[in-house]
């Protein structure tokens, strides 16, 4: 429990919040964070998911099971395959055509994302 007590005092601290906002935040009292960052008692899984989302951090790198904070809008994938037909008018919407250089860019961009595939 103080692993994760640790982790949560300095994602907090890593944005500059008071332990009143964050509770404010998380919707529960001001003591409660700060027994949670002392590893006194644990956060409800609900508010530990709320950590998760506020912070945009995995459940594991909460509990310390990884040092990798990646959440899940690190691994957003879009929707549109790279190289279809409408990333490619997603792509040609991106350039200015009156731009010098907008059409080796998007030349570029395009080449990228064939080789990606």
């Amino acid at each position: 429990m103080k692993e994760l007590g640790e982790r949560l005092r300095i994602l907090r601290e890593s944005v500059k919040l008071s332990q009143v906002k964050m509770a404010e935040l998380l919707g529960v009292k001001q003591s409660s964070i700060n027994r949670y960052e002392q590893g006194q008692s644990a956060p409800s899984l609900e508010t530990l998911v709320k950590y998760a989302d506020y912070f945009d951090v995995s459940m594991d790198y909460l509990f310390a099971r990884t040092d990798n904070p990646q959440g899940k809008l690190y691994e957003y994938r879009p929707k549109i395959a790279a190289g279809s037909d409408e990333m490619k008018q997603f792509i040609e919407m991106c350039f200015d055509p009156q731009s010098p250089m907008s059409e080796k860019l998007k030349q570029t961009l395009l080449q990228i994302m064939e080789e990606d595939k």
